[in-house]
């Protein structure tokens, strides 16, 4: 499948080339556009340096090399699988920067995330559970002053964390 961008750009499979066969340089519009994210995304990421900054024309605007799309598609996907920018760009250092990373270390960095998912989903459903047990006591012709449930949160709790 080959899809045309303008009279420039050739989309070949991921592969972003020019009509030469190398590497294209892209705006930061069309990488915005290429990876399915905003402009101040692709800033963010370079502030937090999980992407390079990328080389300036004369005039400043900025050129990024085609395979900057592939690298921020790979951090939303992570993004969406709830993985940190600091998580994620240690993912991306095991690929780029650490020689015997095997795919095992990988697969443990991804069951302690799912460890960590698993803790967050049991305080959300021990919350669940208390807010369940105050609305069921909360009758709601009382007055405000005489709320359960603003009581319980006015009320002090020596089991916090």
């Amino acid at each position: 499948m080959t899809l045309y961008l303008g009279t420039t750009l050739i989309i070949r499979t991921m592969k972003i080339e020019n009509r030469e066969g190398q590497n294209a340089l892209l705006t930061i519009g069309q990488v915005s556009k290429l990876a399915g994210v905003n402009r101040q995304t692709i800033r963010y990421y370079e502030r937090e340096g999980i992407i390079e900054s990328p080389k300036r024309k004369d005039s400043g605007y900025r050129i990024y090399d085609a395979g900057i799309v592939k690298r921020i598609r790979f951090i939303k996907r992570a993004q969406t699988l709830g993985f940190t920018l600091k998580e994620i760009n240690e993912l991306l250092a095991f690929r780029n920067d650490t020689p015997n990373i095997t795919c095992r270390d990988v697969k443990r960095y991804a069951q302690e995330k799912v460890k960590s998912i698993e803790k967050k989903l049991a305080d959300l459903e021990r919350i669940r559970v208390i807010l369940l047990e105050l609305i069921g006591v909360c009758e709601a012709q009382n007055a405000i002053n005489s709320c359960p449930i603003m009581d319980a949160f006015e009320e002090e709790n020596n089991n916090e964390d």
